[in-house]
């Protein structure tokens, strides 16, 4: 069974931001959009962005692995070489991360890359690999 693109509605503040940050940032294909809309590719899952100019974030944090995970967040598992390009794309580009790249639960069940940063209206994005992807559900 192959997996089946997902599709997430989040809300920003500014269109024109969130256009440069997941077009420009991120290198996501723009779909369809309107005044209030955006469509973009995700590494092939359709996300959308829609304008709320009275949104004001208010995640919240969790402990993991010693560091405060922003929640609510998404994001996409990729492959090892695809997340290594992402996060050198991310770091040229000067965007800050809410944590840093790195191995978390290293030599444990689970051992995977990630790193964690916001889009100019405040929502959490998190962007993870596996060595071995069939650790994504290991416990």
């Amino acid at each position: 069974m192959s997996l089946r693109p997902f599709h997430l509605a989040f809300p920003v503040h500014d269109l024109a931001a969130a256009r440069e940050f997941y077009g420009a940032f991120m290198g996501c294909r723009e779909g369809r959009s309107s005044d209030h809309w955006i469509d973009f590719d995700l590494y092939g899952h359709q996300i959308v962005a829609h304008l709320d100019p009275a949104m004001t974030p208010r995640p919240i944090h969790n402990a993991v692995d010693g560091h405060d995970v922003p929640v609510p967040h998404f994001g996409i598992v990729l492959t090892m070489p695809q997340w290594e390009q992402l996060a050198q794309r991310l770091k040229d580009a000067g965007v800050k991360f809410g944590i840093e790249p790195y191995v978390r639960f290293k030599g444990q069940v689970g051992e995977q890359a990630t790193m964690f940063f916001t889009d100019p209206s405040g929502n959490a994005l998190e962007f993870k690999a596996f060595a071995d992807d069939s650790q994504l559900f290991a416990t």
